[in-house]
């Protein structure tokens, strides 16, 4: 079947009274849904609204989320602050989080937040987004369970951790760069095995350094160690795989250091054979631009730096160079007037949701 695209505040008003159902405050739901939305939005469909279940709601199910989130600072400066998140939603700390660097920002120049005891935040760009709706500069990152083997190496010891950047300009839509620093991650492989695709050559290796390319096998293979995803760069050093590794190094300390967190093979979500809490870290930092310079005037530069990088001499037979956040703002063009794709797979998940939480009303919505 074609995609089916259901109207963006249907999904919202859904998925809002299925997270209270299972036990989220009314407002804590209203953040997760934004957060997930956002995502559909912009593109991000990998870390959309096809998460709810799996990633959410069944970790609720599960004793190993809890709905109800009661984040702690647990130390605090002018210009910093460390927040223990007690395994709550991942979304509502983070949102906080990155609202307490804002306002620190707003005060002083630049605020940074660092989180313990968290769990899966969504969509890393969200939190960036939200300085940047404040003129700041937004920056955040996230370590993972294990799923990147090191440079020469075949074991999963790096999440896929995201480094990610938003910053304001003066076109239609913020430079926003957000990507892991593997070069795909779970939430694209789980999409591959949705839609029965098989996966590129060199996304993942086995425990003999050969790719893998069943997107199954290899969601079971990550959570068994038996395969790897490969750091941005690819498999060795010939292609700069280092660097990739290097990056994905650099969000874990800055994860778990600062905080004094879980890192690396303390995220695999597993002790002694059975489920626990993830206890993920994360980082949030605003930057006050107008502690710089004016910020129209820093909008006008950034604008005219992706305008030129646009304008340059293309590749011959491509028409078209992209910059940072500009494909996020054609499918969101795109996406505005139509609503969250589904495709047959999630449309079934999303009925059976329906049924398993009492809201025959919306069931329609997800027929085929």
């Amino acid at each position: 079947m074609e995609q089916k695209y259901i109207p963006f505040d249907v999904i919202e008003k859904f998925m809002v009274q299925v997270l209270v159902k299972a036990g989220v405050p009314e407002n804590d739901a209203k953040i997760v849904t934004d957060v997930l939305i956002q995502a559909d939005k912009l593109g991000f469909d990998s870390h959309g609204v096809n998460r709810l279940k799996p990633i959410y709601l069944d970790r609720i199910k599960d004793g190993i989320l809890n709905p109800v989130t009661n984040y702690e600072v647990v130390k605090e400066g002018p210009t910093t602050a460390v927040i223990d998140g007690h395994n709550g939603m991942g979304h509502v700390i983070a949102y906080n989080a990155m609202k307490m660097a804002i306002e620190k920002a707003k005060k002083l120049g630049m605020g940074m937040v660092a989180v313990r005891n968290s769990t899966h935040y969504g969509f890393a760009g969200y939190y960036a987004l939200m300085a940047v709706k404040e003129n700041l500069i937004g920056i955040t990152g996230t370590n993972a369970r294990p799923s990147i083997a090191p440079t020469f190496g075949v074991e999963n010891m790096l999440g896929t951790n995201p480094m990610t950047f938003g910053m304001p300009t003066d076109e239609d839509f913020p430079f926003l760069l957000d990507c892991a620093t593997s070069v795909t991650q779970r939430g694209k492989i789980e999409l591959y095995a949705r839609q029965g695709k098989t996966l590129p050559k060199g996304w993942v290796i086995d425990e003999n350094g050969e790719s893998k390319t069943d997107a199954n096998e290899v969601l079971q293979d990550l959570i068994a160690g038996r395969a790897a995803l490969t750091p941005l760069g690819g498999i060795g050093e010939e292609t700069a795989g280092y660097k990739g590794y290097g990056y994905s190094t650099v969000v874990e300390i800055l994860s778990a250091a600062l905080q004094q967190g879980a890192y690396m093979k303390m995220l695999t979500g597993f002790r002694d054979g059975k489920k626990v809490p993830y206890q993920l870290g994360h980082f949030f930092i605003a930057i006050d631009i107008s502690a710089f310079t004016e910020v129209d005037d820093f909008k006008k530069t950034a604008g005219n730096i992706l305008r030129e990088l646009r304008a340059s001499k293309k590749m011959p037979g491509q028409s078209r160079i992209y910059t940072a956040g500009e494909k996020e703002h054609d499918v969101w063009m795109f996406r505005k007037d139509k609503g969250v794709p589904f495709n047959e797979k999630l449309l079934e998940e999303f009925s059976l949701l329906c049924d398993n939480y009492d809201l025959q009303s919306f069931k329609e919505h997800f027929q085929s």
